[in-house]
């Protein structure tokens, strides 16, 4: 992947990831959205719809037409939250578990193919700079004034070489 930039690599891989979680949940009726979904829900007390989109980086109107079609399949059920009468509790049906556990080895499955093929030292590396480059971006350390004028310095030394 020489030449190509970070956020480059970054996307394709995620794209391969998806699609790859997609292909398998379709075998089952569902899609990647709907097994991150039923992971993110709290099994035993169930997770208020309020906080389900946060928790799953999904903006509220896919979020919305996920929950539509998991409650279509039996997935999932909503009741109001006893200690706020305006919020939803989103639960997981007895199905909804099963399909949770499903979710749930499917990612295990993932996880230990890639720790099979990848040593534990180059895994580290890879999470500390993923984590580095989240807290870059929460920390709005990208774009700021400072690096901005950094870029065009470098981009500027660049084109003089």
């Amino acid at each position: 992947m020489k030449d190509k930039t970070i956020d480059y690599i970054l996307r394709a891989t995620w794209q391969a990831v998806s699609r790859m979680y997609n292909e398998e949940a379709s075998k089952y009726g569902a899609t990647m959205s709907t097994g991150f979904a039923l992971l993110s829900i709290d099994k035993d007390k169930g997770t208020p719809s309020t906080s389900l989109g946060p928790k799953m980086g999904m903006e509220a109107t896919s979020l919305t037409r996920t929950l539509k079609s998991m409650e279509e399949k039996g997935l999932i059920i909503r009741k109001k939250n006893p200690e706020d009468g305006r919020g939803v509790l989103i639960y997981l049906t007895e199905f909804g578990k099963e399909k949770r556990e499903l979710s749930k080895n499917t990612v295990l499955k993932f996880n230990e193919s890639v720790k099979q093929t990848i040593s534990e030292e180059k895994l580290q590396h890879f999470i500390e700079v993923a984590e580095t480059i989240n807290e870059l971006i929460q920390d709005k350390n990208i774009f700021n004034h400072a690096n901005v004028i950094d870029m065009t310095e470098l981009s500027e030394h660049t084109e003089k070489e």
